[in-house]
């Protein structure tokens, strides 16, 4: 799916072997992502079993007060990252012989941040979700004290995709969405299936992939703070720039979700985190490439970016668009019969939602050629103007139409984001503009590929076969 594919991630066998870590077998770009689309559709299995067993077993209203409770860690932590992360993989590729130092200063801001972006919680919680129940607003900043654990997994993940270990922070990926599945089959069999108990089993799930990840990175890494104020300049002074793009990722993914549970009543906040849900499926494709793109792109020359970036941008959205078309069709059966009668209403915000997803995706997989030529700060001025437009039109738009206003006000904004990012390659890179709509010989490619895939897949069955 990425230019190149016929080559070997040199750039990422090189950082591991200066970091002193045992370099893997090369693998291609397109194997990466193909992994990374098989972890995310994985996690989409998952995800999806755990949202019809809550809302059937929930119902709107139930399930519109677990979103309450569940939502502050991640969105928290994902809003005060101060780019770190992002700063973190450029700088490990970059820099591989200082990782020790750099993880560990990385590893204690996102603790510190963490620890802030819980404290901000538990002092607006209650003046936040007014509508909810006392003892539903108890339990939601109870659970804030998962943020700083969102935050360091954040942090862990990228440092472990700095190194090409895809295939470990897919695991990670998937560890936590499996945990849960299997505390909620649990909690319904047994009929103490509520939503605190459901709540519960979200927050707990992560606690054994987080003690494991740290024990990964311990090993690889040996994280230090003997160059803590050195280590912390140079990642902050990337990450800031940066921080435009994944505050504005966060807030594309989940102020819509803190504006109508403030805004609407819990059945209404569960019928449209049900339609949210199912619309976010289509992301899989997207935030696969860009998994793999950002880091590979990292070192490259500026012509082999754009390259990389427009082929990557137009397939991965070509995949996502044929899916869209499917979604929006069978948009009302697929609410009847995966969640239930009582979620039909939710028929014209998904619609909504579907080609919104579609757009954000491209979007993110095309702002990865700024970060990768050392230029976050243009795509953080660009979305943070796309951004601001969110905000007043949720909140003229969401008492006026409900969750449709809200699907409708990311969808302007997302649009504008999008134009935004396409336009700035001419004018501040000086490079033509991407094309993103698919040619025929991108899908030749893809097919090429995906052969190519299977062919390497089937030959390293073929010895296993021998010995039957």
């Amino acid at each position: 799916m990425l230019e190149g594919v016929r080559t070997e991630t040199t750039g990422v066998l090189s950082a591991t072997q200066n970091a002193g870590v045992a370099p893997s077998k090369p693998t291609s770009p397109v194997t990466m992502v193909m992994q990374s689309i098989g972890a995310k559709f994985f996690i989409i299995a998952i995800n999806a079993a755990t949202g019809i067993m809550c809302a059937r077993a929930l119902q709107p209203v139930g399930r519109g007060e677990l979103a309450a409770m569940i939502l502050w860690p991640v969105f928290l932590a994902s809003a005060l990252t101060l780019g770190v992360p992002s700063a973190l993989t450029f700088q490990l590729r970059s820099n591989p012989e200082k990782r020790a130092d750099l993880l560990g200063a990385a590893l204690l801001l996102a603790t510190l941040t963490g620890i802030f972006g819980a404290i901000i919680g538990l002092l607006f919680m209650y003046s936040w979700i007014p509508r909810y129940s006392p003892r539903v607003i108890l339990f939601a900043r109870i659970f804030l004290f998962n943020t700083p654990i969102s935050a360091i997994f954040l942090i862990g993940r990228a440092a472990l995709e700095s190194r090409g270990d895809f295939k470990t922070s897919n695991k990670l990926l998937i560890a936590s969405p499996a945990l849960i599945l299997c505390c909620l089959t649990i909690l319904w069999a047994t009929k103490t299936l509520t939503p605190f108990t459901a709540a519960l089993s979200y927050v707990l799930a992560g606690i054994a992939p987080f003690l494991w990840m740290m024990g990964h990175l311990r090993e690889l890494f040996r994280p230090s703070l003997c160059s803590f104020g050195e280590s912390t300049r140079q990642l902050v002074k990337y990450g800031i720039r940066a921080y435009g793009i994944d505050l504005c990722g966060t807030m594309s993914l989940y102020v819509d979700q803190a504006l109508v549970v403030r805004m609407l009543q819990p059945e209404i906040m569960g019928t449209y985190v049900v339609a949210l849900s199912l619309s976010r499926m289509l992301n899989a494709f997207h935030a696969s490439v860009v998994m793999v793109l950002f880091p590979i792109a990292v070192g490259r020359p500026a012509h082999e970016v754009h390259e990389m970036t427009s082929r990557a941008a137009r397939m991965s959205t070509l995949l996502t668009t044929m899916i869209a078309i499917g979604a929006a069709y069978f948009g009302p059966i697929l609410l009847s019969l995966l969640y239930g009668r009582a979620y039909i209403g939710a028929t014209k915000v998904l619609r909504i939602l579907v080609l919104e997803a579609v757009l954000s995706g491209a979007t993110l997989v095309l702002s990865q050629a700024f970060m990768a030529l050392e230029r976050p700060g243009v795509v953080t001025a660009l979305q943070v103007t796309g951004l601001l437009l969110t905000l007043p039109l949720m909140f003229v738009l969401v008492p006026k139409l409900g969750i449709v206003g809200a699907g409708l006000a990311l969808l302007v904004s997302t649009s504008c984001r999008l134009l935004f990012v396409l336009s700035s390659f001419p004018l501040l890179l000086k490079m033509r503009m991407p094309n993103i709509i698919p040619h025929f010989e991108d899908i030749e490619f893809m097919a090429k590929a995906i052969a190519g895939v299977f062919g390497g897949f089937r030959k390293r069955l073929t010895p296993i076969e021998g010995t039957d």
